[in-house]
């Protein structure tokens, strides 16, 4: 069931993205993180775990109640088609594509989409950082909530969104949030850990760095086997390249500081044949970060633009392995 309810609430996003007549689950779940810290914030870590803990068993109690309200009403079409409606809104594709893409015509926007102070930003750190939030968002904002949904249908989706809320809110390093924060950071970085590096995998293997293979050579070499036909090279090279991306993705993920984001924007940096990351600069504090990617270091909107043709194949794939899953 938690399948089929995948299924119908990626497409429910593809097709009308957010709803905006309700106040989106994750904007209450930030509200309730505010209240409590207007009346509960101390520097303390047990206060951050209490804040953690709470929100996470309202958030669970709410969606499997719904849950079990809506499997004794109505018919199981129907059933299916609300479920789907609903865990629509702990995904964020449409949102984040459309959003990044309005970065290529109105790159002041990008302040609405990143944590970094943007006032200094040159063009070509406007791009980076839209790249660089599109790729890390594709796991957050995607891979992730399909992948709890999945696993554990409606109370699962909207659990993780709780915990990736408390992080993109209170799980800063910083003076307020260190100790605050502390529990909730480290509990995104657990429920990040696989859907991050799936991501990664996702986005080299749909958005191939072609002009590496298209440069390849297609005629057999020196030292090949005899009767090896250009067809078989090819495939051969494309393992190749494959396998040497993964490679380089996986080993320079593991520089960036957070265990997860790596993954993503260096999956990103080798396949649009950039670099990424660099010192960013937050809260008027320029902070050191590692680079991903051995490329270009000016980024253009055309690398955007490049970025985002990921998208399209992306659809397909969930879209097809899902239904390939039901069809089984």
């Amino acid at each position: 069931m938690s399948v089929e309810i995948a299924l119908i609430a990626y497409i429910a996003d593809k097709l009308f993205g957010e709803f905006g007549f309700i106040r989106h689950p994750v904007v209450l779940m930030g509200d309730y993180i505010k209240w409590f810290e207007e009346r509960f914030y101390t520097d303390s870590i047990i206060r951050g775990v209490l804040l953690t803990i709470s929100l996470i068993a309202l958030v669970y109690a709410i969606s499997y109640g719904f849950t079990l309200f809506l499997s004794g009403w109505g018919h199981p079409d129907l059933q299916l088609f609300i479920a789907g409606i609903i865990a629509s809104t702990t995904i964020a594709s449409k949102m984040l594509y459309d959003s990044v893409k309005e970065i290529i015509t109105e790159p002041k926007k990008i302040a609405y989409l990143v944590s970094r102070d943007t006032q200094s930003l040159s063009p070509s750190d406007i791009n980076k950082a839209a790249i660089e939030t599109y790729a890390e968002n594709l796991s957050d904002g995607v891979i992730a909530p399909l992948f709890y949904l999945i696993l554990f249908g409606l109370p699962g989706a909207f659990v993780y969104k709780a915990v990736n809320t408390l992080d993109s809110m209170v799980g800063y390093r910083n003076e307020k949030y260190e100790k605050f924060g502390k529990f909730s950071a480290r509990l995104d970085d657990a429920a990040n850990y696989i859907p991050a590096r799936i991501t990664a995998v996702l986005i080299v293997l749909l958005t191939p760095k072609r002009a590496d293979i298209e440069s390849a050579p297609t005629s057999p070499q020196k030292g090949s086997a005899q009767g090896t036909t250009p067809t078989h090279q090819n495939k051969s090279v494309v393992k190749q390249h494959l396998h040497s991306l993964l490679t380089a993705v996986f080993r320079n993920g593991k520089r960036h500081e957070s265990p997860n984001a790596g993954y993503p924007i260096s999956a990103m940096a080798y396949t649009l044949g950039i670099k990424l990351g660099g010192p960013t600069s937050y809260f008027g504090q320029l902070k050191p970060k590692a680079y991903f990617g051995e490329g270009r270091e000016e980024i253009s909107t055309q690398d955007i633009a490049h970025a985002l043709t990921l998208q399209p194949r992306l659809d397909i794939f969930i879209i097809v392995l899902l239904g390939a899953i039901l069809w089984v």
